[in-house]
């Protein structure tokens, strides 16, 4: 079977570097934070022995691909035009489009934006949330003590300093603590006033069978070398993107569509999830399946690799 290729192509007045295996239709696989094209590794092989040609960038501000200085050049209309830029300089006119974690709104709006281009779409963890009528951070959770982690983000350079400070421990807490694997996380979303994201964390002994000690090594180098400023200024454009997709208000997701998540994902649970996971249908009327994993968290593709392999697969093959 074909090995991982690597190459950078030029889109959207940046150059991406991309991951790709296999040969046949194109699946673009969009990753989230803080995370590279190797998070979706398992999906590369799979979709490659199926016949596929499955792409995974570095996303804008993420590894080897480019990232910009200004904040404002983190949209989400930024990310949808690095993934149609991307199609093209594959020379592609059709494709499907998965994403994870962040990568998932980006697919979503893919799909939304131009159903001409993306004629389907997979989303992990994240479903599509149509846009509020209220500008998000407004609404999202805070108290005297502690703020949601989303907003203490906000700030440039504060996220930054705490996660840079060791990287490689960063990568074993975030990896561990979203995971499925591991016990009693109800408080981890929220930031303490005058705390950090990591502090309600837990740096494991060992790793969950799932992760290998050289899979952190790889994150660790990428984020040791980048920082984490690319993919910290894609939080720092929510309210932005509420603004600018005001025209789409109301719009559905028209194209064929699988959603994918675990049972112990801390997405899931944020407010308002289960209503809109229910309901999901009702914005994206083409949905196929909703697949559970049970006891699994955050880290859904790597965590589950067969599971997601098999749904994404059935999918794709029309099942």
């Amino acid at each position: 079977m074909s090995e991982i290729t690597h190459r950078s192509v030029e889109t959207n007045g940046i150059r991406m570097h991309v991951a790709e295996q296999g040969t046949g239709p194109l699946v673009i696989l969009c990753h989230g934070f803080p995370e590279s094209w190797y998070s979706w590794r398992h999906q590369l092989a799979a979709l490659a022995a199926a016949g596929f040609h499955a792409v995974a960038p570095d996303m804008r501000g993420y590894g080897q691909t480019d990232a910009p200085a200004d904040i404002e050049a983190y949209t989400l209309l930024h990310l949808v035009g690095d993934m149609v830029g991307l199609v093209n300089a594959l020379g592609e006119t059709s494709v499907v489009i998965a994403g994870h974690d962040w990568g998932a709104p980006v697919a979503w709006h893919a799909a939304l934006l131009r159903p001409d281009l993306f004629r389907a779409v997979i989303g992990l963890s994240v479903p599509f949330r149509p846009r509020s009528t209220v500008r998000p951070t407004a609404v999202m959770p805070q108290s005297d003590e502690a703020v949601f982690y989303q907003l203490y983000f906000q700030t440039p350079g504060v996220a930054e300093a705490e996660l840079e400070r060791d990287v490689r421990a960063t990568m074993r807490r975030l990896a561990y603590s979203g995971s499925g694997n591991a016990p009693g996380r109800e408080n981890i979303a929220m930031v303490r006033r005058g705390g950090g994201f990591l502090d309600h964390t837990t740096d494991p002994d060992t790793l969950p069978p799932w992760l290998t000690a050289a899979d952190i090594e790889f994150y660790a180098a990428e984020f040791g070398r980048t920082g984490f400023r690319g993919g910290l200024n894609w939080y720092r454009n929510i309210d932005r993107n509420w603004e600018l997709l005001a025209p789409f208000a109301g719009a559905a997701v028209t194209v064929p569509a699988l959603y994918v998540a675990g049972d112990r994902d801390l997405v899931v649970r944020f407010p308002g999830m289960d209503q809109l996971i229910a309901n999901l249908s009702t914005f994206v009327p083409k949905l196929r399946r909703t697949v559970m994993l049970p006891g699994c968290g955050h880290w859904t593709q790597q965590e589950r690799a067969r599971e997601v392999n098999d749904a994404m697969l059935e999918f794709l093959k029309g099942g």
